[in-house]
Order: structure tokens, then sequence, then C-alpha cells
């Protein structure tokens, strides 16, 4: 029974995210998610440039 009470209450509580969603205002500041995406770029470029420098010191170029 305590079941059956609790699942209208919990849809209704969460159906303002399903009706909300895809209208939240953007800001200006960049999220953390964008600054990660942004290390790992810089990170994979750098890195990959020090693997190519040293694999070409490998082979005697």
């Amino acid at each position: 029974m305590v079941t059956k009470q609790w699942i209208p209450m919990a849809n209704e509580k969460h159906s303002k995210n399903i009706t909300q969603h895809g209208n939240i205002a953007k800001t200006s500041r960049n999220t953390p998610e964008e600054k990660a995406s942004v290390g790992v770029f810089i990170f994979v470029v750098c890195g990959s440039a020090i693997f190519q420098n040293i694999q070409s010191i490998r082979t005697g170029m």
C-alpha cells in the first residue's frame, strides 16, 4: 500500500523536470564539464606530440 501512495507523489514531484527539459538557459560561464573536456583535449594533443618526438628520436631521424 505504501508503494502505491509513494509513486504518484514521486511522479508529481519529478514531472517538472520532464516538462522543463531543454528549456534551461545557458550561462556565459564555463561549466566544469567544458573545462574538463578542454583539459582532456590539451592533454591528448600535448601527449601525442611528446610521444611522436620520442618516437622520432628513437628512429634516428
